[in-house]
Formats: C-alpha cells, sequence, structure tokens
C-alpha cells in the first residue's frame, strides 16, 4: 500500500476545534490536557487507569448519536480522540463563573478534602448527571456505586460524595446542548483511514475492514490498538515503544452486534460494557451480571473491549473462563481470509496464542442458552470493585433427568492461560448430580491444575477456592433444595442495602 500522508488530529475541546500535528502518537491525553494546554485541574495518579483522579468525559457519534462517557485520561493515546470531543474538569464552569450542580453538590456535602481526587469524581458525577437529563425518577444508591467504580479517594470514605451524587440531582438544571456538540463533531468526522506521523512512528485508524485487513498485511509487526485498557500501560509503565500502531476502534464493521448463525456475534469494536449487555439479554443470569459490574471499572469497560480483552489472553482475564464453558468461538482475519475457531483452542500457552502473520481479531461469537443448561460464572478478588481476580470460574453443564451431560469446567489464575478442567469433566459427566459426583470432581480438580503462588494468593488458597466455587454451584444448581443466590453470595446482603 502507499505511504499514508499525515493529518493533524482534530478533536472538540474548550468551545473550539483543537489542532496537534507535533506530539508522539503515544502521548497521552492527560500528559496533553496538562502539559501541554496547561489544563491541571486533571490529575494524575497512578497512570494506569485505576484511581480515577485523571477522569475526563469523551463525546463520540455512533451510529450518527452523541455518546458521553467517562474515560480515564492517563491510557487514552491522543490521537484516538480524532473526531471526538473531550471536556476536563474546567469545562463545568459555567459563563457566568457559576459553579455547575456537581460541583456545587460536593461544596455543599462537604465532598472534598485534600482535593487531588475530586476533578475525577466531578468528571464521573457529571457523566452520571447527563445520563439523567430530563428524568425525575431520584438516582438510586447502585448507579451511584457504579458510576464511581472507577474513583479511589483515600480521605472521605466516599459517603459526602455519594450525598453530593444524590443533591446534584435536587439544585437548578442545567442543559447541556447536544445538538450543538453533535454538529460540531459531524464536521470532525473522516470517511477515509486517518494517519498520523511523528518522529517516525505512525498512527492508523482504518475506517473498513478492508483497509485494515490490508494495512494488517503490510504491517503484520505493528501493534493493534483497541481500548488501550492494557497496551497504554506497556507505554506509561514499560516505556515501551509500540512503533506503528493499527487503532480498530473507527472500523465500522467491527462495531457489529448481533445473531449470526444461531449465535451472538461481538464485534472486536464494541466495548466491554455494551457486549456484556447484549450477552446479558440472552443469559439472564445474576452470577454474570455481578461479573459485569465487578469488571475493572466504569471507565475501563467503556473503553476496552471484550475482542481485545480476550486477543490480549491474560490468564487472570475474567472474561475467557465463562466463554469458554459457553463454546465461545473467536473469528480471526488477514491476508490468508477469515477463520474461526474455539476460544478454548486459540490459547496455546502463557501470552501465546494461535496466530498467523497480519491476522487481526474480528469478532467473538456466543453460543445462545440450551435447553435445561446451568451456567454460573465467579470472581474471587480482594476488593469488590475494580480488582484483578484470583480465581475467576466458570461452569455449565446440561441436566437430564438429573444427570450431568456435556459438563464444562473452566477457570483463570489457576495455570498459564484460562483453560477447561478435563479430569473434573470426566468426573461429574453422566452421573447423578448428587455430593458424591461433586467430591469426585473437587478431588479431581487438584490433578487438573497446579496453580501458582503469587501476590494475590498462594497456591493452596486458589486451589481450595477452586474447589469451593464447584461446590457453590453444585448448591445452586442441584436438583433438590438448590439454594438461591442471596443464599450464597457473600455481597447479598450489601447489595440489598444499596437497593
Amino acid at each position: 500500500m502507499s505511504h499514508p500522508v499525515s493529518q493533524p488530529i482534530r478533536f472538540y475541546y474548550q468551545g473550539r476545534v483543537q489542532e496537534v500535528a507535533s506530539a508522539s502518537p503515544t502521548r497521552t491525553l492527560l500528559q496533553h490536557l496538562r502539559e501541554d494546554r496547561h489544563c491541571t485541574g486533571t490529575k494524575e495518579g497512578c497512570a494506569e487507569g485505576d484511581c480515577g483522579a485523571c477522569t475526563v468525559v469523551i463525546g463520540s457519534l455512533v451510529d450518527g448519536e452523541l455518546e458521553m462517557r467517562n474515560v480515564n485520561s492517563c491510557i487514552q493515546f491522543l490521537p484516538t480522540l480524532d473526531g471526538k470531543a473531550v471536556f476536563s474538569v474546567e469545562d463545568l464552569k459555567q459563563p457566568n463563573g457559576e459553579l455547575h450542580p456537581v460541583q456545587e453538590a460536593l461544596v455543599e456535602c462537604h465532598g472534598s478534602q485534600c482535593g487531588f481526587c475530586t476533578p475525577g469524581f466531578a468528571m464521573s458525577l457529571w457523566s452520571l448527571y447527563l445520563k439523567q437529563e430530563g428524568q425525575s425518577e431520584p438516582l438510586c444508591r447502585k448507579t451511584i456505586d457504579e458510576t464511581l467504580s472507577g474513583n479511589l479517594c483515600r480521605c472521605t470514605g466516599y459517603r459526602p460524595i455519594i450525598d453530593a451524587a444524590h443533591r446534584m440531582g435536587e439544585l437548578p438544571p442545567v442543559r447541556f446542548d447536544r445538538e450543538a456538540l453533535a454538529a460540531a463533531l459531524q464536521d470532525l468526522q473522516r470517511e477515509t483511514m486517518f494517519s498520523y506521523t511523528h518522529d517516525g512512528q505512525t498512527f492508523h485508524a482504518p475506517r473498513t475492514l478492508a483497509e485494515l485487513a490490508e494495512l494488517r498485511t503490510a504491517k503484520p509487526a505493528a501493534t493493534i490498538l483497541a481500548g488501550s485498557t492494557d497496551v497504554g500501560l506497556w507505554v506509561t509503565k514499560q516505556m515501551r515503544n509500540l512503533g506503528d500502531v493499527i487503532y480498530v476502534r473507527q472500523v465500522k464493521e467491527l462495531h457489529k452486534l448481533g445473531i449470526v448463525d444461531g449465535m451472538l456475534e461481538i464485534g472486536a469494536a464494541v466495548s466491554l460494557d455494551d457486549a456484556y449487555q447484549a450477552v446479558l439479554a440472552h443469559y439472564q443470569d445474576a452470577s454474570l451480571h455481578e461479573l459485569w459490574q465487578r469488571f475493572a471499572s466504569q471507565p475501563i469497560r467503556s473503553t476496552g473491549t471484550l475482542g481485545g480483552s480476550v486477543a490480549n489472553g491474560s490468564p487472570i482475564g475474567d472474561s475467557a473462563p465463562w466463554m469458554i464453558v459457553l463454546g465461545a468461538e473467536i473469528v480471526l482475519n488477514g491476508s490468508q481470509g477469515r477463520r474461526s475457531m474455539l476460544l478454548q483452542d486459540f490459547y496455546l500457552d502463557y501470552m501465546k496464542k494461535d496466530w498467523q502473520p497480519g491476522e487481526f481479531v474480528e469478532a467473538v461469537r456466543i453460543p445462545m442458552p440450551k435447553a435445561n443448561q446451568r451456567f454460573r460464572t465467579y470472581k474471587l478478588a480482594k476488593r469488590y470493585d475494580q480488582d484483578i481476580s484470583a480465581v475467576a470460574a466458570a461452569y455449565a453443564i446440561t441436566l437430564e433427568n438429573g444427570v450431568v451431560r456435556d459438563a464444562h469446567i473452566a477457570y483463570g489464575g489457576m495455570a498459564a492461560t484460562s483453560k477447561r478442567a478435563p479430569l473434573a469433566e470426566a468426573a461429574i459427566n453422566g452421573k447423578p448430580w448428587n455430593e458424591e459426583t461433586l467430591k469426585a470432581g473437587m478431588a479431581a480438580l487438584a490433578r487438573d491444575y497446579t496453580p501458582l503462588t503469587d501476590m494475590r494468593a498462594t497456591a493452596s488458597y486458589r486451589m481450595k477456592t477452586a474447589q469451593n466455587l464447584l461446590r457453590r454451584f453444585w448448591m445452586e444448581t442441584r436438583t433438590e433444595d438448590a439454594l438461591p443466590a442471596s443464599s450464597v453470595n457473600a455481597f447479598a446482603f450489601n447489595e440489598r442495602s444499596a437497593a
């Protein structure tokens, strides 16, 4: 393919279109705001998308509709903002100089002490404020907690901030002009691939699957970028040079979401939030809904993608185990054409996948629920919100007259990859789903895995909890006296209180 002409990055900020033509392709939005624009309200706390001090709100056009999401600016590369709008805490001040209701509520409710984290909280609350425009129902505590799941504070204990979330809706409203912003962004949209070059490094943002396939064939060593929730840390923490970057979030075909050949197909550019919501429309399972809430934080789920998560292939990823037990497939594309395989076969060893040169993830496919299928997934971590799993577990069995058929068991955090437990599956397949069968399965798990001891858990803890999670699954799905989730979920009381 011909050498692309470098174009300036264009985005909307502080009431006008901004252009950047001389920044590194991996310069973060946070660095640009603080160091280039001297808008220092946005803070750097962790530089890895955990603490939320750097939270901003990004506006983008999705199928012609304006979408506003709170994101971590510390791991968003500046060229990914091309064609979008950026709002930082400086934008909350009203034209007459008065505080926005979000800010006023934080003041009234004493929601700030040292103040370092406060701008991030304000921006997450503003994203929630925008979602509530035109609604008369007061905010529920659960919605507030989910919105603030990516914001950490060491001073206030959160109660005054939650009070402010309730209070902001009681103050005189301030309307956000969505129509004007949508019109401004429409003028920034590009029909063909966007390429930005600086200091020998090029950032490519193809618009079509054909452009992506041709580019990937020409540049098989380029770094594929989707949500930047992991790749961003390669730069901010490991100081790696990514070389040329191929950004896939602008490829229209990768945003597909629907039923194809009897399976739910989720394009590689679909956000984690949208992907989980789509899966839950078919698998109305409380454990999967809880995993969705506990997967990182709202800003991470807004920017990360399910396709990127499975492509990364972390052995402690939360999504791979439940996808594996459901028989999910991964769809790959490249110079040799399209191919698909079971997700479980894609993972070869630690961070090694069944890639061909020049391939990329096009989509993942989730089978529809089966008759008499029992499915659960669980996450064990030190914190409820925004923590990496020590053990992630998933189970799917079919019960026929009380007998186990087609048992699928998979764990994350127990091996070099997320993988199934063939010996445990064999121990329960074809057997009555009773405690004797359960114990045989639990014993077999000790032969399926040899977990490691690391900073998150010891090997013995991992094995014991993996076995106990299988027992929990049995208790919830046994044919007699099955227990509801509220009886076995350690967080059930908190969830009832939050509601």
